[in-house]
């Protein structure tokens, strides 16, 4: 998870979540009331969710990951009183730290037709970061098969924390993975700059192809470093990054938003282009961080948006918004504080972006999702999915 060198004792962990569950108890409210929390599906619960998705299968299900191993699926619909066990893979999974377990989820394309989705977890024995395919069950849509899994990647963890974890599959048809820096803290290995690692960096695939070595993957012909003569790892589309926790494009701009949680000082907001170096060890958000001054910041790319640690610790990326219920939202940036609970709005320019408060949670904001009509969830450790939505009750 994004917080793991916070400190973060279990008593402070346990008062967030008092916290969280006494102030969304009614709805969450700016001072003016303009936009609140709601409880999407009140009769549900979830153990620690870390990820949200759609099939868009035409289906309208909702799929939601819950760290241990468990995916769960149950119908968009308020009213929804149960939740079924689509995908349970505990008994693969390494959940023994805070930032390991089942991490992310991208179901394919062409899902409707092939049935075919991805899944991102830890594991053991040695520790790694594993990708891998897996099947729905064709008798029943609300199943996956636990036995069908087909290992893609494999990517070894030298330690137990910044595991990134979010895949997702751009409008290239590409699979992306955010790879964090291998843990402990302040990049020891220094994997952020090294090109030679899979770690702190963004990934690029192709799951349709396979390559000349045998792969179950193949490199995309135009990522930065494909075909490269100097030992860098082929797969990187971007690096320099320390743990993209969450990360999303933007269909209308075609923008890949990625939120890197910081170190020491300052969360940071990257819009990633294709091969940029965004800085970490060398960077903290803007400010120098090896070394503390005077860094070289030549071929860097700067993110668009920082916070410092007095005004949360560790970042939650979010989605652009592009539903119709709030539309004062609309082409805004969502992103959240997992430690603070505050959630902002970011308005870009195409250089720089400005930052609105919504609202001030106390909240254990995990993750975000969208559904098919694109409206917005927000996932929190009291086991709860939220909206946002207008006015008072």
């Amino acid at each position: 998870m994004p917080i793991a060198d916070r400190c973060i004792t279990p008593v402070l962990f346990v008062l967030l979540l008092i916290s969280a569950s006494a102030c969304t108890q009614n709805g969450l409210e700016t001072e003016d009331g303009a936009l609140r929390l709601v409880d999407a599906f009140p009769a549900l619960s979830f153990t620690r969710p870390v990820d949200f998705q759609t099939a868009d299968d035409g289906s309208n299900r909702l799929f939601v990951v819950e760290q241990a191993g468990v995916i769960r699926v149950f119908d968009n619909d308020p009213e929804v009183g149960e939740h079924a066990v689509f995908l349970d893979i505990r008994e693969r999974v390494r959940d023994a730290g805070n930032e390991e377990g089942l991490l992310g989820l991208a179901f394919h394309p062409d899902y409707a037709q092939n049935g075919t989705f991805f899944v991102d977890y830890t594991a053991s024995d040695p520790r790694r970061t594993v990708i891998a395919r897996y099947r729905v069950d064709p008798r029943n849509p609300d199943r996956a098969l636990p036995g069908s899994e087909e290992v893609v990647l494999e990517i070894p963890q030298p330690f137990g924390n910044h595991n990134g974890g979010q895949i997702v599959f751009g409008p290239d048809g590409y699979l992306y993975i955010s790879m964090g820096d291998g843990g402990s803290g302040g990049d020891p290995r220094g994997n952020g700059q090294d090109r030679s690692t899979l770690l702190g960096a963004l990934l690029r695939i192709d799951v349709e192809a396979t390559d000349a070595e045998g792969a179950a993957y193949a490199i995309p012909p135009d990522n930065p470093f494909a075909g490269n003569e100097d030992g860098f790892r082929e797969e990187i589309y971007a690096y320099g990054l320390r743990n993209v926790w969450r990360f999303s494009f933007d269909g209308p701009t075609g923008r890949l938003w990625a939120a890197d949680v910081g170190q020491n000082a300052y969360e940071e907001v990257n819009v990633v282009e294709r091969g940029g170096n965004y800085g970490w060890n060398v960077m903290e958000g803007l400010h120098c961080f090896e070394p503390s001054e005077g860094c070289d910041r030549d071929g860097l790319e700067m993110p668009v948006w920082e916070y410092s640690h007095g005004e949360g610790s560790s970042i939650t990326g979010g989605f652009v918004y592009r539903g119709t219920e709030v539309p004062e939202l609309e082409g805004r940036y969502v992103v959240a504080d997992y430690v603070s609970g505050r959630i902002w709005a970011l308005t870009y320019d195409g250089a720089e972006a400005e930052a609105e408060e919504l609202m001030d949670t106390a909240l254990a904001i995990a993750s975000f999702g969208v559904d098919q009509r694109e409206e917005f969830y927000v996932l929190a450790f009291d086991g709860k999915i939220y909206r946002i939505v207008e006015g008072t009750e």
